[in-house]
Protein backbone atom coordinates (compact mmCIF):
# COMPACT_ATOMS: atom_id res chain seq x y z
CA UNK A 1 0.00 0.00 0.00
CA UNK A 2 1.26 3.47 -0.94
CA UNK A 3 -0.25 6.67 0.48
CA UNK A 4 0.48 10.29 -0.51
CA UNK A 5 -0.61 13.34 1.44
CA UNK A 6 -1.72 15.85 -1.22
CA UNK A 7 -2.63 18.65 1.20
CA UNK A 8 -0.62 21.68 -0.05
CA UNK A 9 0.21 22.94 3.47
CA UNK A 10 1.10 21.38 6.85
CA UNK A 11 -2.20 22.26 8.54
CA UNK A 12 -5.92 21.40 8.36
CA UNK A 13 -5.82 22.66 4.77
CA UNK A 14 -7.19 20.83 1.73
CA UNK A 15 -8.05 17.22 2.48
CA UNK A 16 -6.83 14.90 -0.27
CA UNK A 17 -5.10 11.51 -0.03
CA UNK A 18 -3.85 9.32 -2.86
CA UNK A 19 -3.95 5.61 -2.02
CA UNK A 20 -2.49 2.81 -4.15
CA UNK A 21 -4.01 -0.39 -2.78
CA UNK A 22 -2.69 -3.55 -4.44
CA UNK A 23 -2.37 -1.80 -7.80
CA UNK A 24 -5.71 0.01 -7.63
CA UNK A 25 -5.60 3.77 -7.06
CA UNK A 26 -8.08 6.08 -5.39
CA UNK A 27 -8.29 9.67 -4.15
CA UNK A 28 -9.89 10.16 -0.75
CA UNK A 29 -11.39 13.69 -0.84
CA UNK A 30 -10.58 16.57 -3.19
CA UNK A 31 -10.68 19.72 -1.09
CA UNK A 32 -9.46 23.30 -1.32
CA UNK A 33 -7.37 25.10 1.30
CA UNK A 34 -9.57 27.73 3.02
CA UNK A 35 -6.70 30.12 3.72
CA UNK A 36 -5.07 30.00 0.27
CA UNK A 37 -6.33 31.45 -2.99
CA UNK A 38 -6.34 30.50 -6.63
CA UNK A 39 -4.34 27.45 -7.71
CA UNK A 40 -2.33 27.61 -4.47
CA UNK A 41 -5.44 26.34 -2.66
CA UNK A 42 -5.52 23.10 -4.68
CA UNK A 43 -4.16 19.73 -3.57
CA UNK A 44 -0.81 18.68 -5.01
CA UNK A 45 -2.34 16.91 -8.00
CA UNK A 46 0.90 17.30 -9.95
CA UNK A 47 2.48 14.75 -7.58
CA UNK A 48 0.23 12.05 -9.02
CA UNK A 49 -0.35 13.40 -12.53
CA UNK A 50 1.11 10.27 -14.15
CA UNK A 51 -0.99 7.87 -12.05
CA UNK A 52 -4.12 6.16 -13.32
CA UNK A 53 -6.74 6.92 -10.66
CA UNK A 54 -9.64 4.47 -10.64
CA UNK A 55 -11.96 6.35 -8.26
CA UNK A 56 -12.47 9.47 -6.16
CA UNK A 57 -14.33 8.95 -2.87
CA UNK A 58 -15.63 11.89 -0.82
CA UNK A 59 -16.02 11.94 2.95
CA UNK A 60 -18.43 14.91 3.07
CA UNK A 61 -19.42 18.14 1.34
CA UNK A 62 -17.43 20.83 3.14
CA UNK A 63 -15.20 22.81 0.80
CA UNK A 64 -11.96 21.72 2.44
CA UNK A 65 -12.93 18.18 1.41
CA UNK A 66 -14.70 18.62 -1.96
CA UNK A 67 -13.95 22.13 -3.23
CA UNK A 68 -11.53 21.01 -5.96
CA UNK A 69 -13.46 17.96 -7.17
CA UNK A 70 -13.99 19.30 -10.73
CA UNK A 71 -10.24 19.99 -10.99
CA UNK A 72 -9.46 16.45 -9.80
CA UNK A 73 -11.87 15.06 -12.39
CA UNK A 74 -10.02 16.98 -15.11
CA UNK A 75 -6.79 15.30 -14.03
CA UNK A 76 -8.42 11.85 -13.84
CA UNK A 77 -11.24 11.83 -16.41
CA UNK A 78 -12.03 8.10 -16.13
CA UNK A 79 -12.29 7.92 -12.35
CA UNK A 80 -15.56 6.91 -10.68
CA UNK A 81 -16.83 9.56 -8.21
CA UNK A 82 -18.32 7.97 -5.10
CA UNK A 83 -20.00 9.50 -2.06
CA UNK A 84 -22.71 8.74 0.46
CA UNK A 85 -26.33 8.94 -0.63
CA UNK A 86 -26.92 12.05 1.49
CA UNK A 87 -23.82 13.81 0.13
CA UNK A 88 -25.18 13.15 -3.35
CA UNK A 89 -28.10 15.48 -2.57
CA UNK A 90 -25.69 18.25 -1.54
CA UNK A 91 -22.65 18.11 -3.79
CA UNK A 92 -23.91 20.02 -6.84
CA UNK A 93 -25.30 22.87 -4.73
CA UNK A 94 -22.03 23.13 -2.82
CA UNK A 95 -19.91 23.29 -5.96
CA UNK A 96 -22.20 25.68 -7.86
CA UNK A 97 -22.05 28.02 -4.87
CA UNK A 98 -18.26 27.72 -4.98
CA UNK A 99 -18.33 28.97 -8.58
CA UNK A 100 -20.43 31.96 -7.51
CA UNK A 101 -17.97 32.81 -4.74
CA UNK A 102 -14.95 32.51 -7.04
CA UNK A 103 -16.57 34.72 -9.68
CA UNK A 104 -17.23 37.35 -7.02
CA UNK A 105 -13.69 37.07 -5.65
CA UNK A 106 -12.23 37.43 -9.13
CA UNK A 107 -13.47 41.03 -9.19
CA UNK A 108 -13.35 41.87 -5.47
CA UNK A 109 -9.87 40.44 -4.79
CA UNK A 110 -8.47 40.60 -8.34
CA UNK A 111 -7.71 36.85 -8.50
CA UNK A 112 -7.29 36.27 -12.22
CA UNK A 113 -7.21 32.46 -11.83
CA UNK A 114 -10.82 32.36 -10.65
CA UNK A 115 -13.09 30.63 -11.25
CA UNK A 116 -11.16 27.36 -11.17
CA UNK A 117 -14.18 25.70 -12.81
CA UNK A 118 -17.52 26.86 -14.23
CA UNK A 119 -21.22 26.15 -13.91
CA UNK A 120 -21.22 24.54 -17.35
CA UNK A 121 -18.37 22.24 -16.40
CA UNK A 122 -20.25 21.16 -13.28
CA UNK A 123 -23.33 20.36 -15.31
CA UNK A 124 -21.21 18.22 -17.64
CA UNK A 125 -19.52 16.18 -14.92
CA UNK A 126 -22.50 15.76 -12.57
CA UNK A 127 -23.73 12.54 -14.28
CA UNK A 128 -20.52 10.85 -13.07
CA UNK A 129 -21.43 11.38 -9.41
CA UNK A 130 -22.74 8.28 -7.62
CA UNK A 131 -24.36 8.16 -4.18
CA UNK A 132 -24.50 5.04 -1.98
CA UNK A 133 -26.14 4.09 1.28
CA UNK A 134 -24.03 3.63 4.36
CA UNK A 135 -22.71 0.12 5.10
CA UNK A 136 -22.85 -1.19 1.56
CA UNK A 137 -19.77 -2.66 -0.12
CA UNK A 138 -18.93 -1.05 -3.49
CA UNK A 139 -16.43 -2.28 -6.08
CA UNK A 140 -14.36 0.65 -7.34
CA UNK A 141 -11.57 -0.66 -9.58
CA UNK A 142 -11.31 0.51 -13.18
CA UNK A 143 -13.42 -1.62 -15.53
CA UNK A 144 -10.47 -2.71 -17.69
CA UNK A 145 -8.65 -4.01 -14.60
CA UNK A 146 -11.65 -6.09 -13.61
CA UNK A 147 -11.95 -7.46 -17.16
CA UNK A 148 -8.25 -8.34 -17.07
CA UNK A 149 -8.90 -10.53 -14.04
CA UNK A 150 -7.24 -8.23 -11.51
CA UNK A 151 -10.37 -8.13 -9.37
CA UNK A 152 -11.55 -5.11 -7.44
CA UNK A 153 -11.12 -3.91 -3.88
CA UNK A 154 -14.29 -2.74 -2.17
CA UNK A 155 -15.22 0.49 -0.45
CA UNK A 156 -17.76 1.06 2.31
CA UNK A 157 -19.11 4.32 3.75
CA UNK A 158 -19.72 4.55 7.52
CA UNK A 159 -21.83 7.30 9.09
CA UNK A 160 -19.37 9.82 10.62
CA UNK A 161 -21.92 11.99 12.48
CA UNK A 162 -20.11 15.21 11.45
CA UNK A 163 -22.64 16.74 9.08
CA UNK A 164 -25.36 15.50 6.73
CA UNK A 165 -23.87 12.76 4.56
CA UNK A 166 -20.47 12.69 6.28
CA UNK A 167 -18.67 9.36 6.11
CA UNK A 168 -15.65 7.43 7.18
CA UNK A 169 -14.35 5.34 4.28
CA UNK A 170 -13.20 1.72 4.50
CA UNK A 171 -11.06 0.23 1.72
CA UNK A 172 -10.72 -3.56 1.64
CA UNK A 173 -8.24 -5.25 -0.67
CA UNK A 174 -7.34 -8.92 -0.87
CA UNK A 175 -4.58 -8.58 1.72
CA UNK A 176 -4.74 -5.08 3.20
CA UNK A 177 -7.40 -2.76 4.64
CA UNK A 178 -7.45 1.00 5.22
CA UNK A 179 -9.92 3.18 7.12
CA UNK A 180 -10.13 6.96 6.58
CA UNK A 181 -12.02 8.79 9.33
CA UNK A 182 -12.76 11.96 7.38
CA UNK A 183 -14.15 14.48 9.88
CA UNK A 184 -15.95 12.63 12.66
CA UNK A 185 -18.15 13.43 15.66
CA UNK A 186 -18.57 10.59 18.14
CA UNK A 187 -20.99 12.52 20.35
CA UNK A 188 -24.58 13.40 19.51
CA UNK A 189 -25.25 16.94 18.28
CA UNK A 190 -28.58 18.76 18.50
CA UNK A 191 -29.83 17.03 15.33
CA UNK A 192 -27.31 14.48 14.13
CA UNK A 193 -26.45 11.45 16.22
CA UNK A 194 -22.83 10.47 16.70
CA UNK A 195 -20.73 8.36 14.35
CA UNK A 196 -21.50 4.71 13.79
CA UNK A 197 -17.95 3.39 13.60
CA UNK A 198 -18.63 0.16 15.47
CA UNK A 199 -16.43 -2.93 15.02
CA UNK A 200 -14.02 -1.28 12.62
CA UNK A 201 -10.67 -3.01 12.18
CA UNK A 202 -8.04 -1.97 9.65
CA UNK A 203 -4.35 -2.41 8.90
CA UNK A 204 -3.93 1.32 8.24
CA UNK A 205 -5.87 4.20 9.79
CA UNK A 206 -5.82 7.74 8.33
CA UNK A 207 -6.87 9.88 11.30
CA UNK A 208 -8.15 13.45 11.45
CA UNK A 209 -6.42 15.46 14.21
CA UNK A 210 -8.28 18.78 14.11
CA UNK A 211 -8.65 19.16 17.89
CA UNK A 212 -5.40 17.51 18.91
CA UNK A 213 -4.04 20.64 20.55
CA UNK A 214 -7.22 21.29 22.53
CA UNK A 215 -7.46 19.66 25.94
CA UNK A 216 -10.94 18.63 27.05
CA UNK A 217 -11.84 20.69 30.15
CA UNK A 218 -12.75 18.76 33.29
CA UNK A 219 -16.50 18.23 33.48
CA UNK A 220 -17.13 19.42 29.93
CA UNK A 221 -20.40 18.36 28.29
CA UNK A 222 -21.97 19.47 25.06
CA UNK A 223 -25.34 19.73 26.81
CA UNK A 224 -23.92 22.28 29.24
CA UNK A 225 -22.52 24.36 26.36
CA UNK A 226 -25.90 24.31 24.61
CA UNK A 227 -27.55 25.37 27.86
CA UNK A 228 -25.14 28.30 28.22
CA UNK A 229 -26.00 29.48 24.71
CA UNK A 230 -29.74 29.07 25.32
CA UNK A 231 -29.37 31.36 28.34
CA UNK A 232 -27.12 33.91 26.62
CA UNK A 233 -29.35 34.58 23.59
CA UNK A 234 -32.46 35.68 25.53
CA UNK A 235 -30.29 37.83 27.81
CA UNK A 236 -29.07 39.89 24.85
CA UNK A 237 -32.48 40.08 23.20
CA UNK A 238 -34.02 41.27 26.47
CA UNK A 239 -31.80 44.37 26.40
CA UNK A 240 -32.97 45.04 22.81
CA UNK A 241 -29.65 43.95 21.37
CA UNK A 242 -28.88 41.99 18.22
CA UNK A 243 -27.29 38.52 18.32
CA UNK A 244 -25.02 37.33 15.50
CA UNK A 245 -24.03 33.66 15.35
CA UNK A 246 -21.54 33.14 12.50
CA UNK A 247 -21.87 29.57 11.28
CA UNK A 248 -20.93 27.44 8.30
CA UNK A 249 -23.87 27.07 5.92
CA UNK A 250 -23.78 23.26 5.96
CA UNK A 251 -24.02 21.63 9.37
CA UNK A 252 -23.41 24.37 11.93
CA UNK A 253 -26.34 26.47 10.69
CA UNK A 254 -28.80 23.59 10.91
CA UNK A 255 -27.56 22.47 14.34
CA UNK A 256 -27.99 26.01 15.72
CA UNK A 257 -31.42 26.31 14.13
CA UNK A 258 -32.34 23.02 15.80
CA UNK A 259 -31.32 24.45 19.16
CA UNK A 260 -33.35 27.62 18.52
CA UNK A 261 -36.37 25.52 17.59
CA UNK A 262 -36.07 23.66 20.89
CA UNK A 263 -35.83 26.97 22.74
CA UNK A 264 -39.06 28.14 21.13
CA UNK A 265 -40.81 24.86 21.89
CA UNK A 266 -39.85 25.12 25.58
CA UNK A 267 -40.72 28.81 25.90
CA UNK A 268 -37.13 30.06 26.32
CA UNK A 269 -37.38 32.09 23.12
CA UNK A 270 -40.35 33.78 21.51
CA UNK A 271 -41.09 32.97 17.90
CA UNK A 272 -39.50 35.77 15.88
CA UNK A 273 -37.73 36.23 12.54
CA UNK A 274 -34.38 34.47 12.35
CA UNK A 275 -32.21 35.90 9.58
CA UNK A 276 -30.07 33.40 7.67
CA UNK A 277 -28.11 33.33 4.42
CA UNK A 278 -29.53 31.97 1.18
CA UNK A 279 -27.17 28.99 1.08
CA UNK A 280 -27.94 28.21 4.71
CA UNK A 281 -31.63 28.16 3.81
CA UNK A 282 -31.02 25.75 0.91
CA UNK A 283 -29.14 23.29 3.11
CA UNK A 284 -31.76 23.64 5.84
CA UNK A 285 -34.44 22.57 3.38
CA UNK A 286 -32.34 19.53 2.42
CA UNK A 287 -31.91 18.65 6.11
CA UNK A 288 -35.70 18.74 6.42
CA UNK A 289 -36.37 16.78 3.23
CA UNK A 290 -33.86 14.05 4.10
CA UNK A 291 -34.66 13.79 7.82
CA UNK A 292 -36.22 10.35 7.28
CA UNK A 293 -32.98 9.03 5.73
CA UNK A 294 -30.74 10.47 8.44
CA UNK A 295 -29.51 8.97 11.70
CA UNK A 296 -30.64 11.90 13.82
CA UNK A 297 -32.50 13.10 16.84
CA UNK A 298 -35.85 14.91 16.53
CA UNK A 299 -36.48 13.28 13.15
CA UNK A 300 -39.95 14.82 12.99
CA UNK A 301 -38.63 18.35 13.53
CA UNK A 302 -38.96 20.38 10.33
CA UNK A 303 -36.87 23.52 10.79
CA UNK A 304 -38.60 25.55 8.09
CA UNK A 305 -41.94 24.96 9.85
CA UNK A 306 -40.75 25.39 13.43
CA UNK A 307 -38.91 28.65 12.71
CA UNK A 308 -39.68 31.92 10.97
CA UNK A 309 -36.64 31.93 8.68
CA UNK A 310 -35.90 35.06 6.66
CA UNK A 311 -33.21 35.01 3.98
CA UNK A 312 -30.87 37.96 4.45
CA UNK A 313 -30.45 39.49 1.02
CA UNK A 314 -27.04 40.85 0.05
CA UNK A 315 -26.89 44.62 0.61
CA UNK A 316 -29.72 44.82 3.15
CA UNK A 317 -27.43 44.77 6.18
CA UNK A 318 -26.20 48.31 5.57
CA UNK A 319 -29.68 49.81 6.02
CA UNK A 320 -31.44 47.44 8.44
CA UNK A 321 -32.09 48.81 11.92
CA UNK A 322 -30.36 46.60 14.47
CA UNK A 323 -32.22 47.52 17.64
CA UNK A 324 -35.26 45.60 18.79
CA UNK A 325 -33.88 42.15 19.52
CA UNK A 326 -32.83 40.73 16.15
CA UNK A 327 -31.27 37.29 15.70
CA UNK A 328 -28.91 36.34 12.85
CA UNK A 329 -27.37 32.96 11.97
CA UNK A 330 -25.18 33.92 9.03
CA UNK A 331 -22.84 32.05 6.72
CA UNK A 332 -19.06 32.37 7.17
CA UNK A 333 -18.10 30.83 10.48
CA UNK A 334 -14.71 32.58 10.37
CA UNK A 335 -16.25 35.91 9.27
CA UNK A 336 -14.07 36.20 6.18
CA UNK A 337 -14.07 39.50 4.32
CA UNK A 338 -16.93 40.18 1.89
CA UNK A 339 -19.33 37.88 3.74
CA UNK A 340 -22.59 38.77 5.47
CA UNK A 341 -21.22 37.77 8.88
CA UNK A 342 -18.20 40.06 8.44
CA UNK A 343 -20.30 43.01 7.29
CA UNK A 344 -22.87 42.67 10.06
CA UNK A 345 -20.12 42.41 12.68
CA UNK A 346 -18.87 45.84 11.60
CA UNK A 347 -22.16 47.32 12.74
CA UNK A 348 -22.30 45.39 16.00
CA UNK A 349 -18.74 45.53 17.30
CA UNK A 350 -18.74 49.02 18.79
CA UNK A 351 -22.16 48.86 20.47
CA UNK A 352 -22.36 47.24 23.90
CA UNK A 353 -26.01 46.23 23.46
CA UNK A 354 -25.15 43.60 20.86
CA UNK A 355 -23.44 40.21 20.98
CA UNK A 356 -21.49 37.92 18.66
CA UNK A 357 -21.51 34.26 19.70
CA UNK A 358 -19.08 31.73 18.20
CA UNK A 359 -20.15 28.09 18.12
CA UNK A 360 -17.23 26.52 16.25
CA UNK A 361 -13.62 26.89 15.22
CA UNK A 362 -12.29 30.19 13.85
CA UNK A 363 -8.71 30.23 12.61
CA UNK A 364 -6.62 32.79 14.54
CA UNK A 365 -5.63 34.50 11.28
CA UNK A 366 -9.21 35.21 10.20
CA UNK A 367 -11.43 38.14 11.27
CA UNK A 368 -13.42 35.74 13.45
CA UNK A 369 -10.29 34.41 15.11
CA UNK A 370 -8.97 37.90 15.78
CA UNK A 371 -12.32 38.97 17.21
CA UNK A 372 -12.38 35.96 19.56
CA UNK A 373 -8.90 36.92 20.82
CA UNK A 374 -9.75 40.63 21.26
CA UNK A 375 -10.33 42.34 24.59
CA UNK A 376 -13.26 44.57 25.53
CA UNK A 377 -12.77 48.29 24.88
CA UNK A 378 -9.36 47.77 23.22
CA UNK A 379 -8.54 48.36 19.53
CA UNK A 380 -7.68 45.29 17.44
CA UNK A 381 -7.18 44.47 13.77
CA UNK A 382 -10.47 42.99 12.61
CA UNK A 383 -9.69 42.60 8.90
CA UNK A 384 -7.46 44.07 6.25
CA UNK A 385 -10.53 45.57 4.63
CA UNK A 386 -11.56 47.73 7.61
CA UNK A 387 -8.44 47.89 9.78
CA UNK A 388 -8.66 48.41 13.54
CA UNK A 389 -11.88 48.54 15.55
CA UNK A 390 -12.65 48.76 19.24
CA UNK A 391 -14.71 45.86 20.52
CA UNK A 392 -17.50 46.97 22.85
CA UNK A 393 -20.10 44.32 22.10
CA UNK A 394 -20.37 41.08 24.04
CA UNK A 395 -18.38 38.19 22.55
CA UNK A 396 -19.01 34.60 23.63
CA UNK A 397 -17.58 31.22 22.67
CA UNK A 398 -19.60 28.02 22.95
CA UNK A 399 -17.96 24.70 22.16
CA UNK A 400 -20.54 23.06 19.92
CA UNK A 401 -18.02 21.57 17.52
CA UNK A 402 -18.82 18.77 15.11
CA UNK A 403 -15.34 17.26 15.54
CA UNK A 404 -14.44 14.47 17.95
CA UNK A 405 -12.21 15.53 20.82
CA UNK A 406 -8.69 14.16 21.04
CA UNK A 407 -9.41 11.69 23.83
CA UNK A 408 -12.22 10.11 21.80
CA UNK A 409 -10.00 9.76 18.75
CA UNK A 410 -7.17 8.31 20.82
CA UNK A 411 -9.54 5.67 22.20
CA UNK A 412 -10.74 4.95 18.64
CA UNK A 413 -7.16 4.18 17.59
CA UNK A 414 -7.10 1.45 20.22
CA UNK A 415 -10.41 0.03 19.00
CA UNK A 416 -9.25 -0.15 15.37
CA UNK A 417 -5.82 -1.48 16.43
CA UNK A 418 -4.06 -0.76 13.12
CA UNK A 419 -0.44 -1.53 12.31
CA UNK A 420 0.02 2.05 11.08
CA UNK A 421 -1.68 5.36 11.88
CA UNK A 422 -1.29 8.17 9.33
CA UNK A 423 -1.98 11.59 10.85
CA UNK A 424 -3.60 14.38 8.86
CA UNK A 425 -6.13 17.22 8.78
CA UNK A 426 -4.66 19.06 11.74
CA UNK A 427 -2.17 21.78 12.58
CA UNK A 428 1.42 20.72 13.44
CA UNK A 429 0.89 20.98 17.20
CA UNK A 430 -2.30 18.91 16.95
CA UNK A 431 -0.55 16.15 15.00
CA UNK A 432 2.40 16.28 17.40
CA UNK A 433 0.08 15.64 20.36
CA UNK A 434 -1.43 12.58 18.65
CA UNK A 435 1.98 11.27 17.65
CA UNK A 436 3.21 11.36 21.24
CA UNK A 437 -0.04 10.09 22.76
CA UNK A 438 -0.37 7.12 20.38
CA UNK A 439 3.26 6.07 20.84
CA UNK A 440 2.84 6.22 24.61
CA UNK A 441 -0.46 4.37 24.84
CA UNK A 442 -0.04 1.99 21.89
CA UNK A 443 3.71 1.46 21.46
CA UNK A 444 3.29 -1.34 18.90
CA UNK A 445 1.49 0.96 16.44
CA UNK A 446 3.65 2.82 13.94
CA UNK A 447 2.75 6.52 13.66
CA UNK A 448 3.47 8.59 10.54
CA UNK A 449 2.78 12.30 10.06
CA UNK A 450 3.58 13.02 6.40
CA UNK A 451 4.34 16.54 5.27
CA UNK A 452 2.73 18.00 2.09
CA UNK A 453 3.52 15.63 -0.76
CA UNK A 454 4.93 13.06 1.65
CA UNK A 455 4.74 9.34 0.84
CA UNK A 456 3.90 6.54 3.25
CA UNK A 457 4.82 2.97 2.22
CA UNK A 458 3.04 0.18 4.11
Amino acid sequence: MRILNLNPAPDVGASCWFVDLEGHRILLDAGTHPKLEGRASLPLYQRVRHEEVDAIALSHCHHDHVGSLPVAMRHFPTAHVLMSELSYFLIERVLHNSVNVMVRQRSELDIAEYPLYTHDELDEIAPRFQGFKYNREIEWAAHHKVRAGLGSPVLEFYDAGHTLGSAGIMLRGRRETLFFTGDVSFGDQTLLKGARFEDIEADVLILETTRGSRQVPAGFTRAAEAQRLSEAIPRVLKRKGTVLIPAFALGRTQEILGLLAQMIQTGKLRRQPIYIGGLGRVFTEIYDLEAHRTHRQHSQLQLHEALNLVVQERGHLETMKLGGSRLFVLTAGMMSENTAAHDLALRLLEDERHAIFFVGYADPGTPGGRLKASRPNEPFLFSEKVGQLTRRCEVGEFDLTAHANRDELLAFVGEVNPRVVVLGHGDPDARAWFEGAIRTRYPRIKVVSPEPGGVVEV
